[in-house]
């Protein structure tokens, strides 16, 4: 089974939008500055690394551009039956199974971003990674001092997160090193996230969780607060208020997805900081990370191989996965189709060429190749994500 995962915060980087402002998903930054009143796509394009880390502008873009991406991915005909998120990427999560409509949580993510901007401002804090040492002994450490420290982040075997005040993680750090901590390395943070130095930011947005409309998830969604799964609304209100404060228990999330009987990993972001969590907790997973319109092909490959235990067996369809990297359109909405009459079956076709229109909405290709069939026929009324045409790589 397939889970998306979804970039945390300091993930961002410069232009990280570049690569998909052709692609059709792109309507969603739109759709997102129109909600906040914000140029998101200033963002998402042309903001230096400074704009970026300051955290209302950090979170907003790191979600953003994860939606964007799922919404590509989703085009192509992938879906999951997990999710899950760091930090800020359990709002993505919450998203893409339906739990929240996208627009209230731009709004919340918007809200989240400026609660714990402020938050940081009122308590000098920091984090720092502690490598090469156990859970247990980092919590140790942690309880060895005096000063405020706490372990934010549980990420992989050997690699955890303090947080607190400047002088309780350094002191925690030369206390995770005389317990054998191969490394100790400062995080480029502007406060203590997900520690006690958060409680403002949670008052202020408890009250935006309260007023926003939650669902019951589809699928496998785990909580970062307890690394496990959970479906009713109420429960997730409350874990949402809960999480500011409390550790990120992603190492935790990782095995309840394992235990679910959960194989590959699938990171849709800007980044691959938890394709490498992923590996160092789940060794013999399947994981990559979708982070350009490029990635599409290569995860479509990736799930169209045949499993390693199967590849070699003597009973196997010699050439059945042959065909198996070729390439299905999804319609991007429900109504009539109408395909592009200049277009026929043998055409050429490249990566975001118009191919018809569904109602008033286009339809683009996010691939290039030969155009085989088309699997809808003109004037046929098609629901979302339904084929409706089939491409053969060159």
């Amino acid at each position: 089974m397939i889970a998306f995962t979804y970039s945390g915060q300091g993930s961002q980087k410069p232009a990280m939008g570049a690569a998909w402002s052709s692609h059709p998903s792109w309507e969603l930054v739109q759709e997102a500055s129109d909600a906040t009143g914000r140029d998101l796509a200033q963002l998402l394009l042309d903001a230096d690394a400074d704009e970026l880390r300051d955290t209302q502008n950090a979170q907003i873009a790191t979600f953003l551009i994860s939606m964007v991406i799922l919404d590509a991915v989703e085009r192509v005909g992938v879906d999951a039956a997990g999710h899950a998120g760091h930090s800020l990427g359990e709002y993505t999560a919450l998203t893409a199974s339906g739990a929240l409509d996208f627009g209230d949580a731009v709004s919340l993510v918007c809200e989240r971003g400026a609660a714990m901007k402020v938050a940081a401002s009122e308590q000098v804090g920091t984090m720092a990674a502690v490598l090469g040492l156990d859970d247990e002994a980092v919590e140790e450490a942690c309880d060895s001092v005096t000063d405020d420290v706490w372990v934010a982040n549980y990420n992989a075997p050997g690699q955890v997160v303090l947080a607190g005040s400047p002088a309780g993680v350094a002191a925690a750090g030369d206390a995770a090193r005389a317990l054998g901590a191969r490394k100790v390395a400062p995080l480029e943070v502007s406060g203590a996230f997900h520690t006690p130095f958060m409680a403002p930011a949670r008052e202020r947005l408890s009250d935006a969780i309260t007023a926003a409309d939650l669902r019951r998830p589809e699928g496998l969604v785990v909580a970062n607060v307890d690394s496990t799964g959970h479906e009713n609304p109420e429960t997730w209100r409350a874990l949402m208020t809960a999480q500011l404060c409390s550790p990120v228990r992603w190492r935790q999330t990782l095995l309840t997805f394992a235990e679910a009987g959960f194989s590959t990993f699938v990171e849709l972001g800007p980044g691959n900081v938890l394709t490498g969590l992923v590996k160092r907790t789940l060794p013999d997973a399947t994981r990559l990370a979708v982070n350009t319109p490029e990635h599409l092909d290569r995860l479509l490959d990736t799930l169209a191989a045949p499993p390693a235990d199967t590849a070699d067996r003597v009973d196997s369809h010699e050439g059945e996965h042959l065909f198996a990297t070729d390439r299905m359109v999804v319609s991007p909405g429900a109504g009539i189709f109408t395909p592009l009459s200049t277009l026929e079956v043998g055409s050429e076709i490249g990566a975001g060429t118009l191919l018809g229109h569904i109602g008033e909405a286009e339809v683009r290709s996010s691939f290039s190749g030969e155009l085989m069939a088309w699997l809808a026929v003109d004037t046929e009324r098609v629901t979302s994500s339904q084929p409706i045409a089939w491409l053969r790589p060159e």
